[in-house]
C-alpha cells in the first residue's frame, strides 16, 4: 500500500522581526522533522526556499544561515513557513 507524502506533512508559520528569524530557524532544525524551510516577506512574496534532507548538519548548514541572516538583516518582519514531515 503506498501514501501520499502530501498526507504526512503539515505547514506552520511564523511571523518574526528581521533579527529573531535566524535564531527560529535554527532552533527548528534542531527539533527535526523539517522538509522545507520558506522564507517570505510581509506581503507573502517567497524570498528564499531551503530544502532540508535528513543527512544535512553541521557545516553544510552554513551557506544556509549566512543567506539567512543577509535576508533578515534587510527586512524588518519576515514570515517563516515550516514544512514538517509527520
Amino acid at each position: 500500500m503506498t501514501t501520499d507524502a502530501q498526507d504526512r506533512t503539515r505547514t506552520e508559520e511564523f511571523k518574526l522581526d528581521g533579527g529573531k528569524v535566524l535564531d527560529k530557524i535554527k532552533e527548528l532544525i534542531h527539533e527535526g522533522n523539517i522538509r522545507r524551510i520558506i522564507l517570505k516577506n510581509e506581503q507573502g512574496k517567497t524570498l528564499i526556499e531551503i530544502p532540508l534532507t535528513l543527512g544535512l548538519v553541521g557545516a553544510a548548514l552554513l551557506p544556509v544561515f549566512a543567506a539567512v541572516g543577509a535576508l533578515a538583516a534587510v527586512a524588518t518582519r519576515m514570515v517563516v513557513v515550516v514544512e514538517k514531515a509527520e
